[in-house]
């Protein structure tokens, strides 16, 4: 548990949230079982920070973002956000709260509908809140352009006449349409040419400063996070293992997954990269249909014992704001 209440520089509050999904087999469709994509995470976003969500592919990085957004409904859990619980709204008290909540997909090229011109893409919002109506769409349409760096004059084309960055942007200008104070970006440079993050990430930045927003900045590439985040927690196989502000989570990582994750960073220095200890993990990451008893870590961990088997290590805090789910954290402080 991170924090047992909210208080007023918390602006999202996740408590033990699970999402798993059955799996269904035979003639008669018997749920046989459950994909535990999230399971049990807990944290807090504070107001006009950016979170940092690191981990190999298929750990449940953007499972946690689309469950906080309740594109999925949680199998347990409370998201809290401005003091109300998510979970339990429905119909048209949910999608209120939609306006206050955006998200940047993943992927430019299957995010973006073809059939739709730009204007039509980013103006949606408004639309379908009421937010705007007639000339007035059109004139917050060419603002929000203007403010991703995109010419006004691109609002009739369509997105297969731009560049993956480009079309980015359209993302951006549209998860910005409502004014919205929290946005969860799903890996939003994943899929760009490496010439194209900095820029992506530089216009996020510059967002953020310019209109106080809140960030959940999912990614696996953990040089861009470093260079984003306030606070970054660190996921394994459903569960968060570490958390921590960024320069003590480089610095000093407690947990051992964390640190195979940042001895695989390369660093500019040949002589520093040549004398520091790499950890190279064995083994693949088990299946989240069938995860291992105990740490979920400890079948490719280098320190496991007998009792990490046994029962699941509690997500603790070892320092002021460091929490760290593994039994042996103390060994490297």
């Amino acid at each position: 548990m991170v924090t047992k209440e909210m208080n007023n520089d918390t602006l999202l509050h996740v408590d033990d949230l699970k999402m798993h999904f059955p799996i269904h087999r035979g003639v008669f469709q018997r749920q046989v079982g459950a994909v535990r994509a999230v399971d049990g995470v807990s944290f807090d976003v504070k107001r006009g920070e950016t979170l940092g969500l690191v981990g190999e592919s298929g750990c449940g990085k953007s499972t946690t973002g689309r469950t906080i957004l309740q594109l999925y409904k949680p199998t347990g859990g409370s998201v809290t956000f401005e003091g109300t619980d998510l979970v339990n709204l429905k119909g048209e008290q949910m999608r209120q709260m939609r306006r206050k909540m955006q998200m940047i997909f993943q992927d430019p090229y299957a995010s973006l509908n073809p059939r739709m011109t730009v204007a039509q893409l980013v103006g949606e919002p408004l639309m379908v809140h009421n937010a705007a109506t007639g000339a007035e769409i059109n004139e917050r349409v060419a603002h929000l352009l203007e403010l991703v760096n995109l010419n006004p004059a691109f609002a009739t084309r369509y997105p297969h006449e731009f560049s993956g960055g480009q079309r980015q942007r359209i993302g951006v200008a549209r998860a910005l349409a409502l004014q919205p104070s929290f946005i969860i970006c799903d890996e939003p440079i994943s899929a760009l040419d490496v010439s194209i993050q900095a820029q992506v990430v530089n216009l996020l930045e510059e967002l953020q400063e310019q209109f106080n927003l809140t960030y959940l900045f999912i990614a696996h590439d953990l040089s861009m996070v470093r260079h984003i985040s306030d606070r970054v927690a660190v996921m394994y196989l459903g569960v968060i293992v570490e958390l921590a502000t960024r320069d003590e989570l480089y610095a000093k990582p407690l947990h051992p997954y964390t640190q195979a994750l940042l001895s695989a960073v390369p660093i500019p220095d040949p002589v520093a990269d040549a004398k520091r200890k790499r950890t190279i993990l064995q083994g693949d990451v088990p299946s989240p249909a069938n995860p291992p008893s105990g740490c979920r870590f400890r079948t490719r961990c280098p320190i496991a014992e007998a009792v990490c088997a046994e029962s699941r290590p509690e997500f603790r805090e070892i320092r002021p704001g460091h929490f760290v789910a593994c039994f042996f954290a103390e060994r490297f402080l």
